[in-house]
């Protein structure tokens, strides 16, 4: 990570997640300690979820405090949720686009025991290893932003004691301690099991994994970007992927999947039968989306949108 520093504009707006927990705090003063000459370009990002009222807004109060006397600039900014709550999902991206309207270099105060959580959410939902290798302690995007993870080996109760041996205090979540959140209750129920079962720090373990599946699929995607077989024109050339392993298929699939908006997100059964009908070759045909279909001759699939009452004959997208 710090690699990826070098070089950097010296007037680059680096943006810091900033909640008011000790995570974020840790995050905030590292960075202020390790490159005092960037002091000027840090830019502290706090995100009201609007889900805990007057809690929040202290929340909100307290972190301007701190970045006013830590000369750090500050910006915050407030979601209403939709009415009947919001998921984490709803409430996650709201913040993301909050970020991303701020600054294209985001730093994060993700740690260890995030990846433990966050790897047994994958693991319960099925993810396969582009999922399960998050969160990445660099996560470049296609528009050229990036996210910055550098916590992710400390333990949660390491950045706390660390904090309160500087004679610093953060601010607590109360809503962490509820089980209201899938999050909330893996963390409060079952990592202390799960660490008390396996004898031994398996949050350390997860870290790991998340590190060795991140190389794996890393390698798996260089391997796909070689062998090319998502055509400039949107078809998937199946002979290009012919006796290759099944894990450079399903990525294909759904980078193909990706390139054709209309064909929408197919169920899993929907696209394990996708798969294995274009894996064992020939003629085939499958409804995607609400208009169109995936039509392969055994050489290539395409994506066909269906001839319309007195208008354009089928044509397939490209």
């Amino acid at each position: 990570m710090l690699a990826w520093t070098r070089g950097r504009r010296r007037d680059e707006t680096w943006g810091v997640g900033f909640s008011g927990g000790a995570d974020s705090l840790a995050l905030l003063l590292a960075l202020r300690a390790h490159w005092p000459d960037r002091q000027r370009q840090l830019l502290a990002l706090h995100f009201n979820h609007g889900l805990r009222g007057a809690a929040a807004r202290a929340d909100a109060d307290a972190c301007r405090r701190w970045c006013r006397a830590l000369g750090i600039r500050f910006r915050s900014g407030r979601w209403t949720p939709p009415g009947g709550g919001a998921s984490e999902a709803e409430a996650r991206e709201a913040r993301l686009a909050f970020f991303a309207r701020h600054a294209r270099i985001v730093w994060l105060g993700q740690q260890a025991d995030d990846v433990a959580e966050g790897m047994l959410m994958r693991l319960a939902r099925g993810s396969g290893t582009a999922g399960l290798a998050a969160p990445r302690p660099v996560q470049r995007f296609r528009d050229g932003r990036c996210f910055l993870r550098p916590l992710l080996g400390w333990r949660a109760a390491e950045l706390r004691r660390v904090l309160r041996a500087a004679g610093w205090k953060w601010r607590e979540d109360a809503s962490n301690t509820t089980g209201r959140y899938f999050r909330n209750r893996l963390r409060l129920k079952v990592l202390p099991r799960w660490e008390q079962a396996a004898g031994r720090d398996a949050v350390a373990g997860a870290t790991l994994s998340r590190q060795l599946l991140d190389e794996d699929d890393f390698a798996l995607t260089q391997w796909l970007e070689e062998l090319r077989p998502l055509r400039g024109d949107g078809r998937l050339d199946l002979a290009r992927l012919a006796g290759k392993p099944t894990a450079l298929w399903r990525r294909a699939l759904h980078r193909w999947l990706a390139r054709h908006p209309g064909a929408g997100q197919p169920s899993r059964q929907a696209f394990a039968i996708l798969l294995s009908a274009l894996q064992r070759g020939g003629p085939w045909r499958q409804s995607l989306g609400r208009t169109g279909f995936a039509v392969s001759d055994g050489r290539v699939l395409s994506y066909a949108v269906p001839q319309r009452p007195g208008g354009k004959k089928r044509r397939r997208a490209r």
